[in-house]
């Protein structure tokens, strides 16, 4: 059974589709979008291997002309060099402003796909197929789209939302155990927003969407990506553009994408990692401020270790540039950080007044173990 949520922005509204095998007909889905039957397919080595014969196969049946362009995998990829090569591969395929992108891949490649597509002939039509957790719950949906740079993660981008998110849940079979964990970040992150009903589910039903067998773990999947999914289009459909409530979604991500950086964006740490530290690191940065009970980051620490999540103490992160990498965030305004904390679980909001010697105290004792 496939099961759909939408993002409804006017004429720019769209259908997330989630099930099992949903690859293999995706062609079906596929085609009542298209000007023209013809797409180019941007995915990595890794995901070339699983997914790709798939999608060609379904793509191949109904007729719909196809290119195909592998990228390398990594979060190095999401560079000024990759984005100028793929641009440089789209124009020597002449392809039109109507024709399709498809992006087959995780959220290194929808990220650079959706960007490369929103400038490439000003503006190309493009569709989200995540084979991976993270990008399922989280990339895929929202048009958020970029490139890393040596000041910092996603400070390059912009926003293009696809035409349509196919999510199918059998891609996570092929993946290795640690990128569902790291995957697994951005979900509990939804209920420890604002779904504290989730978050207690996720405490029963974690470990089962982890490591459960076959047909049980493809059901809980299911159920936690369309209340993922559902809980990110409802905040992208009241603050598209993150003036304002879509920047709770960044939980976690002011420290964690201040781990990556310190760490080179390399695979030593993926970004559901870093952001699974950074969520606790919020946590106990909002104890530190006398705001959120001790019990309450318990639980949280709790469940991500009953999840397999790394800890930021098996990392040798050196404190300072850890706060310089933050000075390069987004959310930076009038020289200061907004960061995302809490009151209780499920109850975040954000905050521009934080001590930054509080920020520093949390990140010692963390290191520390």
């Amino acid at each position: 059974m496939t099961l759909k949520t939408t993002v409804d922005l006017g004429n720019r509204s769209y259908d997330i589709l989630i099930g099992e095998n949903i690859i293999d007909e995706a062609a079906h889905h596929i085609r009542p979008l298209l000007r023209r039957a013809k797409t180019v397919i941007i995915t990595d080595d890794n995901v070339a291997i699983h997914q790709l014969p798939r999608l060609e196969k379904s793509l191949t049946a109904a007729d719909i002309q196809y290119n195909t362009i592998t990228l390398p995998a990594g979060e190095a990829t999401k560079s000024y060099d990759n984005l100028e090569k793929l641009l440089d591969k789209l124009l020597s395929m002449r392809l039109e402003r109507n024709d399709t992108i498809i992006a087959l891949g995780g959220g290194v490649i929808g990220d650079l796909v959706g960007f490369a597509a929103s400038i490439y002939l000003r503006g190309i039509n493009f569709i989200q197929i995540p084979t991976t957790l993270l990008a399922q719950v989280d990339s895929s949906v929202g048009g958020k789209t970029g490139i890393n740079s040596r000041h910092g993660k996603n400070l390059i981008g912009s926003f293009h939302q696809p035409r349509l998110v196919l999510i199918d849940v059998t891609t996570l079979e092929t993946l290795d155990p640690r990128h569902v964990v790291a995957g697994y970040a951005e979900i509990v992150k939804y209920g420890l927003i604002n779904d504290p009903a989730f978050f207690n589910w996720l405490e029963q039903n974690g470990p089962m969407l982890i490591d459960g067998p076959v047909d049980e773990c493809r059901a809980v999947r299911t159920e936690a990506i369309l209340k993922s999914c559902e809980a990110k289009a409802a905040v992208v459909m009241q603050d598209e553009k993150e003036t304002g409530t879509r920047a709770l979604l960044n939980l976690g991500h002011t420290f964690g994408h201040a781990l990556e950086a310190e760490n080179g964006y390399n695979d030593g740490l993926f970004h559901g990692e870093a952001v699974a530290m950074g969520i606790i690191l919020a946590f106990q940065l909002s104890e530190k401020m006398g705001l959120c009970p001790a019990s309450d980051v318990k639980r949280v620490i709790k469940h991500f270790d009953l999840t397999s999540a790394r800890k930021i103490s098996a990392f040798d992160f050196n404190v300072e540039n850890l706060l310089e990498h933050m000075k390069a965030d987004k959310k930076m305004s009038d020289g200061k950080l907004t960061f995302v904390i809490t009151s209780a679980i499920g109850q975040a909001y954000l905050s521009n007044d934080v001590d930054m010697n509080d920020v520093k105290s949390v990140l010692k004792n963390a290191l520390k173990g």
